[in-house]
């Protein structure tokens, strides 16, 4: 791994561009080398802040985007649950992305066929490589540690073979998902976490500083060829004491 960042930001309206800043570096890197952007997406409040910052940038261009996501419920893209129907409204709608340009669920399927169908969707898309590797993966983290839908706890977090596993007894609502596992995860060529609010401080302390007993599922985000950021705001870090970059002291994503 290329170590691991943590940035904090004065409040989340200044974490919002240094965000969209990394998103751009990165597809700009990526399309220059290979001709495309792959984008992993999460959701919560990661959703609004991540499409008003990305339509915000005059020269935002979609067209070599590929976008998937990290975990989704199994839900109707119409229901408010549904990420990717929140990103439709928010982002998708509103950019110019090529056909074919954003990798969803089948929300008809059981939610085990719907995790074979999405893993097949996945690998398709990235032909060639046992593991698709991602450009960039936007993670969030719950109050709990979980990151996707890896909970704490649950057998899924030793999930070693499929890319993509069904859960259905999520202890948040809606139980039903489809998640990433960390296979997928930690081949990203770059993971960038964002956490923000004071109610993230005492877990953020866990994970980044380290706990007694097994690793939370957000502290087992540990890129094996790729960069990690955290980006917080400082009511969420205001538990840490590791070493922390702030953009005033010239901190570059």
């Amino acid at each position: 791994m290329a170590g691991r960042r943590v940035v904090v930001f004065p409040s989340s309206a200044e974490l919002g561009p240094a965000l969209a800043s990394l998103v751009m570096s990165r597809a700009e890197k990526a399309i220059s080398s290979r001709g495309r952007f792959t984008l992993g997406l999460s959701g919560a409040s990661l959703v609004s802040l991540l499409s008003k910052e990305l339509l915000a940038l005059p020269q935002l261009d979609c067209s070599k985007w590929l976008f998937a996501f990290c975990d989704e419920r199994l839900v109707p893209f119409d229901d408010p649950e549904s990420t990717c129907g929140l990103y439709e409204k928010s982002l998708f709608s509103k950019a110019n992305i090529a056909d074919g340009g954003v990798l969803k669920i089948d929300p008809s399927l059981p939610v085990a066929e719907c995790a074979e169908d999405y893993g097949r969707k996945l690998k398709d898309a990235f032909p060639g490589e046992i593991i698709p590797v991602f450009d960039l993966l936007l993670l969030g983290m719950g109050p709990d540690g979980h990151t996707c839908s890896l909970f704490p706890d649950h057998p899924l977090l030793g999930e070693t073979e499929k890319i993509v596993a069904p859960i259905s007894d999520s202890p948040k609502p809606p139980p039903q998902r489809v998640t990433m596992t960390f296979p997928i995860v930690n081949a990203a060529h770059c993971a960038a976490f964002v956490s923000t609010g004071g109610n993230k401080a005492p877990i953020l302390k866990e994970v980044l500083e380290g706990r007694e007993g097994p690793a939370l599922p957000a502290a087992r985000v540990v890129p094996e060829n790729g960069e990690l950021f955290w980006l917080v705001d400082d009511p969420a870090a205001a538990s840490l004491t590791l070493q922390v970059e702030r953009p005033g002291s010239g901190a570059k994503l």
